[in-house]
């Protein structure tokens, strides 16, 4: 007796653990190698990408806080210098060596021979 297409129907509509069968079908699963490579490849993709990227963040941040680091340094080293580039302390500087400030302006010397 040939079955009736509407007990087909009701059969699948009723009894739905028979529907996830067709979902694993062989042929399917071989046809669509192709899409299940690719995403999985996307999704390698994606995360490498985000490691990547923390990777970068994670340099950038290791540089910002060392060029702050430097610019804090230049900072006291150019107060340093300009500290001891002044007069008063030049001369406390010298004295050790015997040098002092001159008291009376320097002389201009002229040539002589010449009229």
């Amino acid at each position: 007796m040939p079955q009736n297409p509407l007990n087909n129907y009701k059969d699948k509509i009723l009894n739905p653990k028979r529907d996830w069968k067709k979902w694993l079908y062989y042929r399917w699963i071989v046809k669509n190698i192709p899409f299940f490579l690719f995403t999985a490849l996307l999704t390698v993709l994606y995360i490498a990408n985000g490691h990547y990227a923390d990777k970068n963040i994670r340099k950038i941040n290791a540089t910002a806080k060392h060029l702050k680091e430097m610019e804090y340094e230049f900072k006291t080293v150019k107060r340093d210098v300009i500290f001891r580039s002044k007069e008063s302390e030049l001369v406390k500087a010298v004295e050790p060596l015997g040098l002092k400030e001159l008291a009376a302006p320097p002389i201009k010397i002229g040539d002589s021979t010449k009229n």
